[in-house]
């Protein structure tokens, strides 16, 4: 999945919107107030992750504890989320190994534990439109 493909992907997801809360090479991708992605091109000096993101993007995507270590066991370019809390976030190496289908499930998910920790009333008004 390209970087354009994922970027269109996720501001496909009902109310949400991008942002550069940590300047403009990390996209923040957010629905309401609360943010469910980010996008970045790796550098491959990133700390801990043996130079694997270099020259791809990257996208952290919030994950269910558990099924974020299954997914890790699966592919190779998912790795613990990078600055993020380990448990809950997955970082997506965007190399071109993971079948699109897939990473587009990923935000899916992502984008729903993010709106299931909503208001009922926020929740509703994002539901309405999946």
């Amino acid at each position: 999945m390209s970087e354009v493909v994922a970027e269109s992907y996720l501001l496909s997801k009902p109310e949400s919107w991008l942002d550069y809360p940590f300047g403009p090479e990390v996209k923040v991708f957010k629905v309401k107030k609360k943010m469910f992605a980010t996008l970045s091109l790796g550098k491959g000096n990133e700390k801990g992750t043996d130079g694997k993101m270099a020259g791809f993007y990257c996208m952290n995507l919030k994950c269910d504890p558990e099924e974020a270590v299954m997914l890790r066991d699966i592919f190779s370019s998912v790795i613990p989320g990078y600055h993020m809390n380990r448990a809950q976030w997955n970082t997506i190496i965007l190399d071109g190994s993971i079948p699109q289908g897939e990473i587009e499930r990923m935000i899916d998910n992502s984008f729903l534990l993010v709106v299931k920790t909503m208001t009922k009333k926020d929740q509703q008004s994002i539901l309405v439109h999946l």
